[in-house]
């Protein structure tokens, strides 16, 4: 007998992987993945590829979370705050991207291959900046604003 569930929860994945690419937050990171992808193919053409260790790690992160929250598992695990976990990797991506690219541009030394991660690099710092900027305006619009109890009973 045929299993027929496998292949419909193959299509609900797929499902759900279109529609969130089409949210603001599945682009952003669809677009992290591919600037990653990018730029470890430029260092990886270059002399020195020991600047691909921060695109690799970046990308798999992003490719984490991608995952998670495509398949919603965010709201499965409520043990981990994924909005904060988010920011940090978002975050630190961002200031590591742009440090790596820096030093990858100023001391290429005629190495196109590196100029070119260098660049792509710069991109993805500011694509990840980018990110870090909505999960933190995200953030903002769900705090709650209320006041602290002025009540005596503990």
């Amino acid at each position: 007998m045929a299993d027929t569930s496998t292949s419909n929860s193959g299509a609900t994945c797929v499902d759900k992987l279109k529609s969130y690419v089409r949210t603001l937050k599945g682009t952003i990171l669809a677009a992290e993945i591919l600037i990653s992808l990018i730029v470890i193919i430029c260092y990886a053409a270059s002399n020195s590829g020991g600047y691909s260790a921060v695109a690799i790690c970046e990308m798999v992160f992003a490719m984490i979370f991608f995952g998670i929250f495509m398949m919603e598992l965010d709201k499965q695990f409520q043990v981990i705050n994924w909005v904060w976990s988010d920011l940090l990797r978002a975050g630190i991506g961002a200031i590591l991207y742009l440090i790596t690219s820096l030093i990858s541009v100023i001391s290429s030394g005629g190495d196109g291959a590196r100029i070119a991660g260098g660049v792509f690099g710069l991109i993805a710092g500011v694509l990840f900046a980018y990110d870090t900027y909505t999960i933190f305006l995200q953030i903002k619009s769900t705090r709650q604003h209320t006041p602290a109890s002025t009540d005596d009973r503990v």
